[in-house]
């Protein structure tokens, strides 16, 4: 990998994400992302656009699929990779070169917006559940609680020294207990 150029650009998705198969079976997603700066301009006391960059990324394989499912048109995303530059022979008989990215990681900006993510089980060892963002953790700490529902006893924490039972007060504050008091 020495010599290759590595960046990370931020912007928009300017269509949706383009996924297709070789022949060969393999899952690719093309991404187009344009980027400008924001720049003030201390005359006019305002904000104004610069230059676009407009960047056509190529992602592979299973994070192809993800990247197709996950991402839309308009999303603001960040992603890195490799610049790379290919030459082709367009229609018209011209010869052509563009610079695309090969990307290697990409996900949706957060700067803006939320997002909520699912870890994907992939095949290899088949024993037991590791924990995750689907999966609850099998060491018997919590997992986050949501609006409405209920702490989860003692009995099921697995006699977590951390944990406490709501009814019994706690040398250590709130920590692992009622969060009512904030």
């Amino acid at each position: 990998m020495a010599g290759e150029t590595v960046i990370t650009i931020i912007g928009n998705l300017t269509d949706e994400p383009e996924l297709r198969t070789t022949r060969n079976g393999e899952a690719v997603c093309n991404v187009n992302i344009a980027s400008n700066t924001r720049q003030y301009n201390s005359q006019s006391g305002q904000w104004e656009d610069g230059d676009t960059l407009y960047m056509r990324g190529t992602i592979w394989r299973d994070m192809a699929q993800h990247c197709a499912q996950s991402l839309h048109k308009g999303m603001r995303v960040i992603a890195q990779g490799r610049l790379q530059q290919r030459s082709y022979q367009a229609k018209d008989g011209t010869n052509r070169t563009v610079v695309e990215m090969q990307v290697d990681e990409i996900g949706p900006s957060l700067r803006n917006a939320t997002a909520q993510v699912q870890k994907i089980q992939r095949g290899g060892y088949q024993g037991a559940p590791q924990a995750g963002f689907n999966n609850p953790p099998s060491n018997g700490f919590q997992q986050p609680q949501q609006a409405g529902q209920q702490p989860a006893q003692s009995q099921q924490l697995g006699g977590d020294p951390w944990a406490s039972n709501n009814n019994q007060p706690s040398d250590f504050g709130s920590f692992g207990g009622n969060t009512d008091e904030f």
